[in-house]
C-alpha cells in the first residue's frame, strides 16, 4: 500500500501540531517528529524509550536545506550530497546555533540526510521543514522495514502511521563524518567506502564513533537485536550447533543463505545469497522468527567480503545483545 496525497496531507498537520508520525523511507520506518519543536522531539526518545544522550538524524526535503541545519559546511559535504541525496546516507556535521539541544543529543553536531522514498519526500517538502527521525521501533531492537512492522512494536503511541510498503534497502543508512578534514565512516550501509572515496577522490576511512568520542546513531554494541537469543555460528559448525541444541530440548531456528544443513528438526529461514537482497529481508525475517517464539536462533556466518559489511555489522551488534 502507498500512502495516499490525503493522507500525507494529515500528517503534514499532525506534524504541524506537534505529533509523531511513522513514515517509510528507503532504508527503514523512521518514528518523525517537526525537528524545530523541543517537545515533539522529546515524545520520540519517550516512545522509543531511547537515552536523552543518543542523536536523532535529521530528514531534510532538500540539499538547499543544509544550511539552515549545519554551519561550516565542507565542499565535500556538497559533493556527497549532489551525488547521493535523495538516498541512503547521512552527513555528520557541525550544528547551526538553532538546533534543539535534544535532536543532537548535546553534541554539537547534527546528523543530516535526504531521503529516497516518494512517501517521505512528499511528507517533507509538503511540511516545509525538517523533520527528527529515528527508527520507528523501542531502542536497541530490530528496525522496521513495513508499516506492520511499527504497528505490531508501538501500537498507539504513534499518533499516525504512514504505509508506504516495505522499505526498498532494508538496513539504516551510512553514516559519514565530516567534521574533520578525512572523511570517516561511522556506520556502514548500502552506501559503500568505496563509492564514498570514488565521489570525493579522496579515501574515505572505515571507522567509528569511539575514535572521535562522537556518538551516533546505531553505533552502540550491542543494537538491532531480536528478542530471541542470537547467535552467529560458521558454516562448518552449524550442525553440529543445531544437533547440540536439540539435545537440549530446545525449539531451534537457524536463518541461513547455503543449502539446508541437518538435522531437519530445526525451523529454517533462508535468505538470498545475494548481499543486497539479503539485506533488505534480514530484518522481516529476525521479526519472523522473534514472532514464531523460537528459544535460540542460528545465523550462518555471512561472507568476509566488503560488499557484507553493513550486514556484518548489524548482525555482530545483534549477536552481542544476547552475550
Amino acid at each position: 500500500m502507498t500512502a495516499s496525497r490525503e493522507d500525507i496531507a494529515r500528517a503534514v498537520e499532525c506534524l504541524r501540531a506537534g505529533g509523531v508520525v511513522a513514515f517509510p523511507t528507503e532504508t527503514v520506518y523512521g518514528l518523525g517528529a517537526d525537528a524545530l519543536n523541543p517537545q515533539a522531539v522529546s515524545r520520540i526518545y519517550a516512545i522509543k524509550r531511547r537515552p536523552p544522550n543518543h542523536p536523532l538524524i535529521v530528514h531534510l526535503p532538500a540539499a538547499s536545506y543544509l544550511e539552515q541545519w549545519a554551519r561550516d559546511i565542507p565542499r565535500a559535504a556538497h559533493q556527497l550530497a549532489e551525488k547521493f541525496w535523495p538516498g541512503p546516507l547521512t552527513l555528520i556535521l557541525p550544528r547551526a546555533r538553532t538546533v534543539p539541544d535534544n535532536v543532537t543529543g548535546g553534541q554539537d553536531s547534527v546528523g543530516l540526510r535526504v531521503p529516497g522514498h516518494p512517501v517521505a519526500l512528499a511528507l517533507l517538502q509538503q511540511f516545509g521543514g525538517a523533520v527528527a527521525a529515528p527508527s520507528a521501533n523501542r531502542f536497541g531492537h530490530v528496525s522496521p522495514t513495513t508499516a506492520q512492522h511499527v504497528r505490531d512494536e508501538l501500537g498507539d503511541e504513534v499518533d499516525m502511521i504512514l504505509d508506504g510498503g516495505a522499505c526498498q534497502v532494508g538496513l539504516e543508512s551510512t553514516i559519514v563524518s565530516l567534521l574533520d578534514a578525512r572523511p570517516l565512516i561511522l556506520r556502514p550501509g548500502a552506501i559503500s567506502q568505496m563509492q564514498l572515496s570514488e565521489a570525493l577522490s579522496i579515501p574515505v576511512a572505515l571507522g567509528g564513533a569511539d575514535e572521535k568520542r562522537l556518538r551516533a546513531p546505531g553505533l552502540l554494541a550491542r543494537h538491532y537485536a531480536p528478542a530471541t537469543p542470537l547467535r552467529i555460528v560458521a558454516r562448518e559448525n552449524l550442525e553440529q550447533q543445531i544437533r547440540a541444541l536439540l539435545a537440549q530440548n530446545k525449539r531451534v531456528a537457524v536463518i541461513a543463505y547455503t543449502q539446508r544443513a541437518e538435522p531437519a528438526q530445526a525451523h529454517y529461514y533462508f535468505l538470498s545469497p545475494d548481499p543486497v537482497s539479503y539485506a533488505h529481508d534480514l530484518y522481516a525475517t529476525l521479526r519472523a522468527a522473534d514472532a514464531a517464539q523460537h528459544d535460540v536462533l542460528l545465523l550462518e556466518a555471512v561472507p568476509e567480503d566488503e560488499v557484507w559489511l553493513a550486514v556484518r555489522d548489524r548482525l555482530t551488534r545483534a549477536a552481542q545483545a544476547h552475550q
